[in-house]
C-alpha cells in the first residue's frame, strides 16, 4: 500500500531521475508488440487496450524466461490495487507530470523488486508511464490473471451470493461443475467467491464466458416483467 508520505510526495521532485530519461525506446516498445514465436504465443486472445498491453508483457516475459517471476509481481500490484483504494485515483489523474510518474513507479517497485528478476515488469511500467497509460494497470493485472489462468489449464469459476459462501458449499459446487459440459477434460476450476448483497438470495455462476444466474433479484426480475407485460 502506498503510504501518506509517499502520496504527498507524488507532485514533489523526489527524485532527479525522470521517467523521459529511462524510458524504452519506441523501437524496444514495438518489440513488445510484435507478433509472438510459437513459444510464446499467448494461450487466449484478449481484447480492449489492457488486454492488449497484458498480452505484450505475457510475450514479453515468455522471451526474457521471466513469466513465473512476472506473474508474481504482476499478482504483488494487484493486491496493492485491492488495499489501497486512493491508487486508483493517483494513476489516473491526467496531469502526472514525468517526477510523479517516476515516483509512482518507484513506490510500486517497493512491492515487485523482489520478484521481479529481470526486470521485465519495470521496463513495462516505465513503458506505460512513457505512453501515460499508467491508469490501465489495473485492468492489465486482470487480463495477465487471465492469460495465466488460461496458461495453466484453469477455467475460471465465480460464484456471486448475497453473503459469503463457506468452504463445504463451494467444495460441493465445485464438484459439480467440474462434472459439467462447461468444463473441457484436462482442465482445473479456478473457484472465486465474490459477494454481491443486491442479488439477495440464490447465486450468480460464472464459468469461462458463460453465466448462470439463479439469484433471487434475477427471479424477481422475471417476474415483474411478467406481471408487466400480462397487464
Amino acid at each position: 500500500m502506498l503510504s501518506n508520505r509517499a502520496m504527498l510526495r507524488i507532485r514533489a521532485s523526489a527524485s532527479q531521475r525522470i521517467v523521459a530519461s529511462r524510458a524504452i525506446p519506441a523501437s524496444q516498445f514495438r518489440s513488445y508488440a510484435t507478433p509472438a514465436a510459437p513459444d510464446s504465443k499467448p494461450p487466449i486472445a484478449l481484447y480492449g487496450l489492457d488486454g492488449t498491453y497484458a498480452t505484450a508483457l505475457y510475450t514479453a516475459a515468455v522471451k526474457n524466461s521471466t513469466l513465473e517471476n512476472t506473474s508474481k509481481a504482476i499478482n504483488a500490484l494487484h493486491e496493492v490495487y485491492n488495499k489501497d483504494a486512493k491508487l486508483a485515483t493517483i494513476m489516473q489523474a491526467p496531469t502526472l507530470s514525468s517526477e510523479d510518474k517516476t515516483s509512482i513507479i518507484t513506490e510500486l517497485q517497493k512491492h515487485t523488486g523482489a520478484t521481479d528478476k529481470g526486470d521485465t515488469v519495470k521496463n513495462f511500467l516505465i513503458t506505460l508511464a512513457d505512453y501515460n497509460r499508467l491508469g490501465l494497470l489495473k485492468g492489465v493485472c486482470e487480463k495477465f490473471g487471465e492469460l495465466m489462468s488460461a496458461a495453466k489449464g484453469e477455467v475460471e469459476l465465480t460464484v456471486t451470493s448475497a453473503s459469503q459462501l463457506d468452504g463445504k458449499t463451494l467444495s460441493r459446487l465445485e464438484s459439480a461443475v467440474s462434472k459439467s459440459q462447461y468444463v473441457g477434460q484436462g482442465k482445473k476450476l479456478k473457484v472465486t467467491n465474490k459477494v454481491n448483497p443486491d442479488i439477495l438470495g440464490g447465486l450468480v455462476v460464472e464459468i469461462g464466458d458463460r453465466t448462470i444466474d439463479l439469484s433471487v433479484s434475477a427471479r424477481l426480475a422475471k417476474m415483474n416483467k411478467l406481471l408487466t407485460d400480462t397487464l
